[in-house]
């Protein structure tokens, strides 16, 4: 029996360990390409809350939970893979086997077991490394290492930056637009935000207008079922109704809900804050000569949405100058009732880093600007990608963190170019062989000013 079960267990660690060493090598990699995907996609971590709330209806920071999960996982799967590379199976591994060959009275003829292997091994880790690697794994290991620092060492080669650029080229900073105010330091879509993003110096408030069942119009981006749940109070104040659409509700009982309750920060302010109404929004703008920019969100009624909107809008007597409009539907009978309005288009709604490339090109044509006309990206949070668009040229970004970038005074990463200093070594090594050669090689660097290169030794060339 002891033969056989050490038998057994040879048999199982020759057949098994590159198969485990590749499964784990699998788990390794797409585990650390899915951490790399949340950090690149935390520009848009407000959005990714947003859909899973949709379906779970509970607040919490989901995108950070992700986050975690997967900084867990990519190193416990380097760790395993760390593992099955230099420590074989130990003695508790080894203990493990062998109840479960006599627990499910396997033969060495088995192939079910051999695919449970790398599971296994990966559940059963022992600290204790007795064994040496082999010089195949060592070779294996040397070749990958070598192969990931040649693609580190080349990649600069493609990257092609728009911040490499010399510091007086650099365009003029994007201007600011607040994404429902400020939803990072108040209660989104609510005066108080508004005022906070007034703070931070913007250009313009962004917002988004539905319609109530008296047709006024009002803030909140929700809609759809239960559209008010995750920024009101609607479900302690309406506890035996739901509301799947903005025309269930009068805003007279709108204005009943508690729209920042739920805000973390500066808690007595916050818990004062309603649900505003567009005309609310329109006399804050008027009084800080600020403009408004808007969708509307029922694309079933915008039509009907457009018309009554638009009404409001003139009855209150904004200047039209301070109104960029958005909603693309009936936009030929908008133009002739407000001539004045800013017109705005939607390219892209996404403005994702798989698009990024794109949008550089986008922003970075010459003949936009030739024509007059402005780009402003959404929603732009980090300051890389602040970075990026400033030295492409971007008009303006809307932003829900408009209190960091308000404080860069430059772009991150801004590369400058050193001046070029080139001596031409074929032309000095025959200068040398006729004997004219000069004291001193001028050069000129690309801004056109003169730089000497002395040249002291042939240690040059």
């Amino acid at each position: 029996m002891k033969t056989s079960n050490q038998v057994f267990l040879l048999f199982f660690s020759f057949q098994c360990r590159w198969l485990s060493l590749l499964v784990v090598t699998l788990m390794s990699l797409l585990s650390l390409c899915w951490l790399y995907i949340c950090f690149a996609i935390s520009n848009d971590q407000q959005n990714v809350n947003e859909v899973i709330f949709r379906t779970l209806k509970t607040w919490v920071n989901y995108f950070l939970v992700v986050v975690i999960i997967s900084a867990v996982l990519a190193s416990y799967c380097v760790l395993l893979l760390v593992r099955i590379q230099f420590c074989p199976f130990t003695t508790q591994g080894n203990q493990i086997l062998l109840h479960i060959q006599r627990s499910l009275n396997l033969r060495m003829r088995s192939r079910h077991f051999l695919k449970c292997s790398p599971m296994i091994t990966a559940l059963c880790p022992d600290p204790s490394c007795l064994r040496e690697a082999t010089p195949l794994t060592l070779m294996v290991i040397a070749g990958m290492f070598l192969v990931v620092s040649a693609a580190i060492f080349l990649c600069p080669l493609l990257i092609h930056s728009p911040c490499l650029i010399e510091v007086q080229e650099l365009p003029e900073k994007p201007k600011l637009i607040g994404h429902r105010g400020a939803p990072m330091l108040a209660p989104e879509n609510t005066v108080m935000s508004f005022n906070r993003s007034l703070e931070c110096g913007v250009i313009a408030f962004e917002t988004d207008v539905q319609l109530s069942k008296n047709r006024t119009p009002f803030l909140m981006h929700d809609h759809g079922p239960d559209f008010l749940l995750r920024t009101t109070n609607v479900k302690d104040k309406f506890n035996s109704s739901s509301f799947n659409k903005s025309t269930d509700l009068t805003f007279k009982q709108l204005e009943t809900l508690n729209a920042g309750e739920q805000f973390l920060k500066e808690k007595e302010t916050a818990r004062k804050q309603t649900i505003p109404s567009l005309r609310d929004l329109l006399e804050f703008a008027k009084q800080h000569n600020t403009s408004v920019i808007f969708d509307l969100k029922n694309k079933e009624t915008e039509e009907i949405d457009t018309n009554d909107t638009v009404k409001t809008i003139l009855e209150f007597g904004i200047p039209q100058s301070l109104i960029l409009w958005l909603p693309s539907k009936e936009r030929e009978v908008v133009k002739k009732q407000a001539p004045d309005f800013i017109q705005y288009s939607v390219i892209s709604q996404n403005s994702s880093c798989s698009l990024l490339n794109d949008v550089l090109v986008f922003v970075f044509d010459s003949d936009l600007r030739k024509r007059n006309i402005t780009v402003n990206l959404y929603v732009v949070n980090e300051r890389w990608l602040f970075s990026m668009l400033w030295c492409a040229g971007a008009s303006s970004v809307t932003t829900n963190a408009c209190h960091l970038l308000k404080e860069m005074e430059r772009p991150d990463w801004v590369m400058v170019t050193p001046p070029y200093r080139t001596t031409r070594c074929h032309q000095l090594q025959k200068n040398r062989e006729t004997g004219d050669l000069p004291d001193k090689h001028a050069t000129r660097d690309k801004n056109g000013l003169n730089n000497t290169l002395i040249i002291t030794s042939d240690v040059m060339c």
